[in-house]
């Protein structure tokens, strides 16, 4: 017996009969955009098949079958096939027998493992992301369930998936192109945040795993553990999608490591994935790199290489034609796509083009200009993305001269909070932001607004056995704590009182104790609860959710004091920065799917028309 509640509704769906997409539900798409609605609740909960579930453990030690993210039956033709077959054997209750007995035949003709193509690039910065991100999109307009996977990503921005799982931003991104509501822990498997310049935190599956240098991460964490998490992930994205198009890590030829590398050729082996190789041909020497790339991968690897990607051509693409065939010729590897450069604004994967600049780097050109501190140990460097397309001028500082002239200040979020605290004062410009106070909006997220407050105190577990303490910039009343309780990771919704509301994200392990008036009211099952701190008289703003600029409400209201010093007089509307970002991916989409050789590219994934 399910239940009363699901068996009713099952009870419903089977008069009701077939229905399609509901796109008047308050909830669609809650899986993938273009779902079939008509079995919202399914008839075979639960099946007990383990490739479309898994048995999950409660907190009282029960079991109960979880099929999150089973999407097989939201595919039209199965749900087509399902309700035929209830109708054909006159099935009117949930609980007949009979009714079991449609799953395995359904699966026996519709159920197939999806296939894997790989983007691999000839350096970094190639491209693979976006490329994925097209591919993605594409296939997805064609009615392909399609999902991204990146086995190992390095990157200091995060989101957190509907599923509390912490994994990189890019797959996130990836997963909106493909069409997706829910992005899962599935498709970025492991996730290294660097601490250090050579120690990282290994997030495995969404969860903290450990923390290794390099030494040990390729000597003790890949050959034990990477192997078989990035097998799992695979089969299990493949066992419920039509394709996965994965995304490689820097360069497939790293000689150096190349036994080791589970983001690369070792991964494409375990998915038994054909392989495109992006070049970036802004870059110089385009055509050395791809012809000294695959040059440098053994031939057993080679082989699965079934097409060249020349990408982010300026100007026209035709003077490329030439170079393409001999490229061709040198290689024995098609190029099936010329892709020109997609004048696009999409979420940058990381932080380097604006770390290795000298001095500081800017991104727009608007008269507002908005100076983010670039710690060394930056991380969320996306959230200011929202104020870049409305026109603001984010800059980028790592001196104190830098922040002459701003109109507003992001203390944004940091893997060290204490390090980068050091650093501030270190350079100058924890007294230059002294001496902002009050005068320009300063919007502290994350560690951030940890380092806003008047002291930080780790009491975990150190080197030297007592707690780890500093001062902070003393612009809040408030406490930073850190313990052995769990970091916070969650999505979260709220209101910005009077003005409209807010959602975001939190991935934060320090608790912070406030006497200051809140900044926003987070919605939860059991009630609301505040969260951050403010001094509008002072301009000064504190909270730990990223993506808290994503929707208007609190975009106005930040501009609001950047123009006026004071809050706007009422309710703020506006766009929600993810309308721009699909915008994005629509155009980027278009751009490459002009660049490709779609035959090709369709006959590679064994999708063609």
């Amino acid at each position: 017996m399910r239940g009363g509640n699901i068996e009713g509704k099952v009870r419903e769906e089977i008069d009701r009969g077939w229905l399609g997409p509901d796109r008047g539900c308050a909830y669609y798409p809650c899986h993938f955009e273009g779902q079939d609605c008509t079995f919202c609740y399914c008839p075979f909960y639960p099946c007990n098949d383990p490739e479309l579930g898994e048995v999950l453990r409660s907190r009282r030690g029960g079991e109960i079958w979880n099929c999150t993210y089973c999407l097989f039956i939201h595919r039209t033709e199965v749900c087509r096939y399902v309700m035929s077959e209830i109708e054909r054997m006159g099935i009117a209750d949930p609980d007949d027998p009979r009714l079991a007995a449609i799953l395995p035949r359904a699966k026996e003709r519709f159920f197939r493992k999806g296939k894997a193509l790989m983007v691999l690039g000839a350096t970094s910065d190639a491209g693979k992301s976006v490329t994925v991100a097209a591919i993605c999109r594409i296939l997805h307009d064609r009615g392909f369930l399609v999902a991204p996977f990146k086995s190992q990503n390095m990157s200091l921005d995060s989101r957190v998936a509907p599923d509390g799982a912490e994994i990189a931003m890019i797959q996130v991104l990836q997963a909106q192109a493909a069409g997706l509501r829910n992005p899962d822990r599935h498709m970025n498997p492991i996730l290294l945040k660097p601490r250090g310049d050579t120690v990282s935190q290994v997030i495995v599956e969404g969860e903290p795993f450990g923390e290794y240098d390099v030494r040990r991460y390729y000597e003790e964490f890949v050959p034990v553990h990477g192997e078989g998490i990035v097998r799992r992930n695979l089969e299990f994205l493949k066992e419920r999608y039509d394709f996965v198009i994965m995304e490689g890590a820097g360069s497939p030829a790293e000689i150096n490591i190349y036994d080791s590398d589970i983001a690369n050729m070792k991964a494409a082996r375990i998915a038994d994935a054909d392989c495109l190789l992006v070049v970036n041909t802004e870059w110089g020497g385009s055509f050395a790199y791809a012809v000294g790339t695959v040059g440098l991968i053994p031939a057993e690897d080679r082989r699965r290489i079934k097409g060249i990607v020349l990408n982010n051509v300026r100007g026209g693409t035709d003077g490329l034609r030439e170079g393409a065939a001999e490229l061709e010729r040198l290689t024995g590897i098609p190029v099936i796509g010329i892709i020109p450069h997609a004048d696009v604004r999409l979420p940058s994967e990381d932080s380097g083009s604006f770390r290795d600049a000298g001095g500081c780097a800017e991104d727009g050109e608007g008269r507002t200009v908005v100076a983010v501190v670039r710690f060394p140990r930056i991380s969320h460097f996306s959230d200011c993305d929202p104020l870049a397309a409305d026109g603001a001028a984010i800059r980028y500082v790592d001196r104190p001269e830098d922040l002459d002239g701003c109109d507003a200040v992001v203390i944004p979020g940091s893997q060290d909070p204490f390090g980068d605290l050091e650093w501030m004062r270190s350079t100058g410009i924890a007294d230059r932001l002294a001496g902002l106070r009050g005068s320009v909006p300063v919007l502290g997220i994350c560690g951030g607004y940890q380092m806003m407050g008047r002291s930080l105190v780790d009491r975990r577990e150190q080197p030297d056995g007592g707690p780890k303490t500093a001062a902070g910039l003393g612009f809040f009343d408030c406490t930073t704590v850190w313990d052995d309780r769990e970091r916070v990771v969650r999505q979260v919704r709220g209101d910005l009182p009077g003005v409209g509301p807010v959602s975001g994200y939190e991935v934060h392990a320090g608790r912070t104790e406030t006497e200051e008036p809140p900044l926003f009211r987070l919605e939860f099952f059991s009630g609301s609860e505040p969260e951050g701190s403010k001094r509008e008289e002072e301009m000064l703003f504190g909270t730990y959710l990223h993506g808290c600029l994503d929707k208007p409400a609190f975009r106005g209201y930040l501009m609001s004091f950047i123009a006026d010093g004071r809050p706007p007089a009422g309710p703020v509307s506006g766009r929600d920065h993810a309308e721009r970002v699909e915008e994005g991916i629509a155009a980027l989409a278009a751009v490459f799917e002009a660049g490709f050789d779609l035959d090709r590219l369709l006959g590679i994934l064994g999708a063609g028309e």
